[in-house]
């Protein structure tokens, strides 16, 4: 019984306890404004070139699976066939 209390009363969008409207949120999207706000006031800045050579990189690293791949699964079809062909 005072779990489903307890349990009800956190779905409340009342503040209670901590937690209490924690499963409310529907979203995480930011809000433009204050993102803005954030980055003129210096909160956890980051290096953007940073993070578009990391982003450059993988991309680079998904192109090469992606032909590493291809070439390995064309290379097993070849040698299948061979294989095939000698019987």
């Amino acid at each position: 019984m005072i779990r489903a209390l307890k349990n009800l009363l956190n779905r409340i969008p009342i503040r209670l306890w901590v937690r209490s409207d924690r499963r409310l949120k529907t979203s995480y999207a930011r809000r433009a404004q204050f993102v803005s706000f954030l980055e003129d006031s210096g909160f956890r800045r980051h290096n953007p070139d940073r993070y578009e050579r990391s982003l450059r990189l993988r991309r680079l690293l998904r192109l090469a699976f992606f032909w590493l791949s291809a070439f390995g699964t064309a290379w097993v079809v070849i040698e299948s066939a061979r294989a095939l062909a000698m019987y």
